[in-house]
């Protein structure tokens, strides 16, 4: 059975960075979602299994960095110059099957617990 187990987050200030990782249980697309109070949950960034790919959400291009260490699988997404909009629960999920870097979380099977991201003005 697949397992996430998700590290990092907190609180920052706008314009600072923070990182928040994923441990899996084997090599798969892997990517990130989060959901802000009150909103639906939106797309933030995926990652192939090889990591030689990536998919970014308009809002988060040019701020987020998402890579992967295939030796420990372990998927990272690095936030640069954050801003309080960022602020939601980030949710690592993965595809148990499949290679397409989908941006819709219908097409993920496993999630993690999520970890919260805050973002003050």
């Amino acid at each position: 059975q697949v397992q996430l187990v998700e590290s990092g987050g907190g609180l920052v200030q706008a314009g600072d960075s923070l990182r928040v990782s994923c441990k899996a249980s084997g090599r798969y697309v892997m990517g990130w979602f989060r959901q802000a109070s009150g909103k639906d949950g939106e797309f933030v960034a995926a990652v192939s299994r090889t990591g030689d790919s990536a998919e970014y959400a308009d809002s988060v291009k040019g701020r987020f960095t998402i890579s992967k260490d295939n030796v420990e699988n372990t998927m990272t997404l690095q936030m640069n110059n954050l801003k309080p909009e960022d602020t939601a629960v980030y949710y690592c999920t993965a595809r148990s099957a499949g290679a397409y870097l989908s941006t819709s979380g219908a097409d993920y099977d496993i999630w993690g617990q999520g970890t919260q991201v805050t973002v003050s003005s």
